[in-house]
């Protein structure tokens, strides 16, 4: 009865977004700063932001920024020599950016279905994707619960494979009491698009423990040139001659994009606990729904919370596109589904001869799979209402 007044008392309220930024005072000043500073590109922001991103990660890492992670994702395995007649396995249940990244190089996507659990690339389906063309492994860590690990790594010793981490929902989260972008792994690639757990627009970084990928990857992310454009463009004595080694590409991230993320890395612990109280808050209403709640990260780690994905389960009395509809229609509740597969799309499934059904957890979670609201800005209000909203929809 409580929830169904509240629904009433909050239907006529503005619409909650699915995703919105929290970008405040100390964002706009910091942009403002570089904006009448005169350099715009790529100069001492961008290198601020990339020594105080290695700071926070701390485990003696270096870390590149780039203009997105999907150009992180292909730096960085440029860098490891991925190429023409590689495979590199990843998810089905990621962005199609993760597997297009492979594409670009002219390796081949092989992809290795989920854990039913956790909604992450399965070991076990790792191992058994692996063949004498594999080079490299890149595991999602998705909605920013760490994969096994420990399993990744082992295998990818075994058959001497690198690991790429797609860390593009991971900050901060941790594994073994390691920060993501720390573990003992090739390079880690960080996201900040606007809907991410710290944003700069668009942007991303290269994490990486091994210096000379983090300076090739400097090189080809700036078409290939042999000198930092940073110090050409602000030395006092004449440094204007440059040498092109490689056949670069233009990922820089620029300054007016570095200022914003200075000021939300500053953030990115208050954000990850606000995301996790609201987490707490859902789970306690939607524990005796027909629903399947997202996994926790183990004992002693820190799951990111980048993303809240409910599945309903079979028994539930609504479909899951119904379900988006009635919260949209009648509630003005903004949701996603994250993600559709790899293998649902038309291209992939030419590509790579593959069909929906080719990955069967993955089909069976995208079909079931509702990201709710889960952002900073979302008030207590907000909070009921999408709890209230979510409840009277799946009460049978």
């Amino acid at each position: 009865m409580r929830l169904k007044s509240l629904a009433k008392n909050t239907q006529n309220n503005q619409p909650i977004p699915f995703a919105r930024p929290d970008i405040g005072r100390q964002e706009i000043d910091k942009v403002v700063e570089c904006m009448e500073s005169g350099w715009l590109t790529s100069g001492p922001m961008v290198r601020e932001f990339e020594k105080n991103f290695s700071e926070y990660l701390g485990g003696d890492v270096e870390a590149v920024s780039v203009n997105s992670a999907t150009s992180g994702l292909l730096l960085a395995m440029e860098a490891l020599g991925v190429g023409s007649g590689d495979e590199v396995i990843t998810s089905p249940y990621t962005f199609s950016s993760t597997a297009m990244s492979i594409l670009h190089l002219g390796a081949t996507p092989v992809l290795a279905d989920i854990d039913a659990a956790s909604m992450n690339i399965d070991p076990d389906q790792i191992e058994a994707a692996i063949t004498d063309k594999t080079k490299a492994i890149i595991p999602v860590h998705f909605a920013g619960l760490a994969c096994d690990m420990q399993r990744i790594i082992e295998i990818a010793r075994k058959h001497n494979l690198f690991i790429v981490e797609d860390a593009a929902h991971a900050l901060p989260a941790s594994y073994n009491d390691d920060l993501i972008g720390t573990l003992d792994t090739d390079a880690t690639i960080y996201s900040f698009y606007a809907t991410k757990t710290i944003t700069t627009g668009e942007g991303g970084m290269i994490v990486t423990k091994n210096k000379a990928i983090a300076e090739r990857c400097r090189i080809m992310r700036l078409h290939g040139i042999s000198t930092d454009v940073f110090d050409r463009y602000t030395s006092t004595k004449p440094k204007w001659h440059y040498d092109i080694v490689a056949p670069g590409y233009k990922c820089n991230m620029t300054d007016m994009a570095a200022a914003i993320g200075l000021a939300q890395l500053t953030k990115a612990d208050a954000f990850q606990k606000t995301r996790q109280r609201i987490k707490i808050a859902y789970d306690e209403v939607f524990s005796e729904l027909p629903v399947i709640l997202p996994k926790n990260s183990q004992d002693g780690d820190m799951h990111a919370w980048h993303l809240y994905v409910i599945r309903l389960a079979d028994d539930a009395p609504i479909s899951r596109d119904e379900f988006i509809a009635r919260m949209s229609s009648e509630y003005s509740i903004g949701c996603s589904v994250h993600f559709i597969p790899i293998n649902f799309h038309s291209f992939w499934q030419e590509k790579l001869a593959v069909t929906q059904e080719s990955y069967p957890i993955a089909a069976k979670a995208f079909r079931n799979a509702v990201s709710l609201p889960l952002h900073t800005k979302l008030s207590e209000s907000d909070i009921a209402r999408i709890t209230t909203a979510v409840t009277e929809i799946l009460s049978k």
